[in-house]
């Protein structure tokens, strides 16, 4: 079956509805969700929105705290056109009703790590679970969006599948409806990936587990270049708790006065950065991972105890409950911690306005390499920059008149069968992200990344036969999606020959005097 769209938006996070929202009045607009539109990645921001909204802060000073955090690799061009749009942005989320929390002196600003001041808007301490309810509700009551819910991309069709080797266009994807277990082809003048990033490649991670990279796997596949793979931030403070699953401990703790204790509670941030616990992401995640190898230790402690119960209740609601229901009382213990995956600074690469090397292709959010995260993404950059691309791309698909779109071939599933062991999958998937964490995780060396790709090359292999002579599956397209991803992680780590932001290397732990990208380029892909 053949679906036809002015616009496919793959992914239901706030890039993906934001940019749906802005479009619809328009254009027709499909939007396809891997589950239901509130499961992303965007619902679980727990922190808030960075924009310059007060008097006594500036443009100049939120780009200076980005390329601060960001190791000085972050795109000029692109840093301060998201910084300049972020005022923008946040009043139309204002427009669209979200609820930001307030004080007596108007919306409330706090602090993160990193900034050197109050400029990050949020609510109480679920601004990603607002936004999203908010704009979801939106959503599906917009009849120019139709919403496709528990459905994922296969891949996207470009001249190649119509057997044009010069035609380097996106024509739209084929789609895997996970209820009906068929493939359907969805034709559509511009695409727009906004399907996050890929946490899900390590064992640890505060992403959902929507997180498998496959709009980065997908653009690389059809020709895109993607660049600075090699940065995975690990945010510092994930839960330690054998019944709590990724969940996340704000950034904002700490901007607030959270406290980063060993279980003697003593501090040991000050002794790794002037700045303590509001040093960025990339030093507060090494620090711990040193304290935690260097006593033998299972977690670190983050305590916001002496700021009061009143306060944490006010401030923390959401982390305060989920805590309690652990057995953890936030207003009198400390909170266990430890680093996991949460931020993939690079991604498919793209110009001002989303478009990437195939024409009709667009991005924004976790899924591109916008330039503005350089090296490490500042605390609460990541929503502001899908909310400011999402716009971009939407703008510049307006300017166009839809393309006509040539008779697209359905998918060819006549030469596949049913697998007859999936255990494949669920053992593969495990191999692959031990591999990643225990090589390819905060501290690196030359000998772990080979040993990764190696490890990497022969589950692709392996992967790709199994693809080839099997119906597709939900799982195993993830599968396919992390273990390209993990490849391109990997040798982007291999090409960096010193210590930047998040990548370290104890083969080479200077900082070149010059920052550079890293960038992959795709072979010609064969039909």
């Amino acid at each position: 079956m053949v679906l036809n769209f002015d616009v496919l938006i793959i992914g239901s996070g706030l890039a993906g509805q934001a940019a749906a929202l802005r479009l619809a009045d328009q254009r027709r607009v499909a939007l396809i969700s891997k589950r239901k539109l509130e499961d992303s990645a965007s619902g679980w921001a727990q922190g808030g929105i960075a924009a310059v909204l007060d008097t006594q802060d500036s443009i100049d000073a939120h780009i200076h705290d980005t390329f601060i955090a960001g190791a000085w690799l972050n795109d000029e061009k692109a840093t301060r056109f998201v910084v300049e749009n972020g005022r923008r942005a946040i009043n139309w989320l204002i427009e669209q009703g979200v609820p930001f929390t307030k004080d007596e002196t108007g919306y409330h600003l706090t602090r993160e790590g990193g900034h050197s001041a109050r400029r990050v808007i949020h609510v109480a301490d679920a601004t990603g679970a607002a936004v999203q309810k908010t704009l979801t509700a939106k959503v599906r009551s917009h009849p120019n969006i139709r919403i496709f819910e528990d459905h994922i991309a296969v891949d996207l069709i470009t001249g190649k599948h119509l057997g044009r080797s010069d035609d380097n266009r996106c024509y739209g994807a084929y789609v895997l409806d996970d209820n009906s277990g068929e493939v359907h082809t969805f034709a559509a003048s511009n695409t727009l990936l906004g399907t996050g990033g890929a946490g899900k490649v390590y064992l640890f991670t505060t992403n959902p587990d929507t997180s498998t990279g496959d709009g980065i796997a997908m653009a690389w596949r059809a020709g895109c270049r993607v660049s600075n793979m090699e940065f995975i931030q690990f945010h510092p403070t994930c839960l330690y708790h054998p019944n709590a699953k990724s969940f996340l401990i704000s950034e904002a703790v700490r901007g607030e006065g959270g406290l980063l204790k060993l279980p003697d509670g003593s501090r040991f941030m000050p002794e790794h950065d002037e700045r303590a616990e509001l040093a960025p992401r990339d030093i507060v995640a090494r620090a711990i991972d040193f304290e935690i190898k260097k006593h033998g230790l299972d977690c670190v402690y983050l305590d916001i105890s002496h700021k009061g119960e009143a306060f944490i209740r006010e401030h923390f609601p959401n982390i305060h409950a989920r805590c309690l229901e652990l057995g953890i009382d936030i207003t009198r213990d400390p909170i266990p911690v430890v680093p996991a995956a949460h931020y993939t600074c690079g991604g498919v690469v793209c110009d001002l306005t989303g478009r990437t090397d195939v024409a009709g292709l667009y991005v924004a959010g976790e899924t591109s390499c916008t330039g503005l995260h350089g090296a490490n993404r500042l605390a609460s950059n990541s929503l502001l920059e899908c909310l400011v691309f999402a716009e971009a791309a939407v703008n510049d698909i307006l300017a166009q008149t839809p393309a006509v779109l040539p008779q697209l071939p359905e998918w060819d599933a006549s030469r596949v069968t049913d697998a007859d062991e999936e255990v494949v999958i669920s053992h593969n998937w495990d191999e692959l992200r031990r591999s990643m964490w225990n090589y390819v995780g905060i501290v690196r060396t030359t000998k772990r990344l080979q040993r990764a790709l190696h490890r990497v090359h022969l589950l692709h292999s392996e992967i790709n036969e199994f693809y080839s002579h099997f119906r597709v599956t939900h799982d195993l397209i993830e599968l396919r999606n992390l273990v390209l991803t993990a490849e391109l992680i990997i040798r982007c780590a291999l090409l960096r020959k010193e210590s930047r932001g998040l990548h370290y290397s104890r083969d080479y732990p200077d900082v070149l005097k010059k920052a550079r990208s890293t960038v992959l380029k795709p072979a010609r892909q064969k039909r």
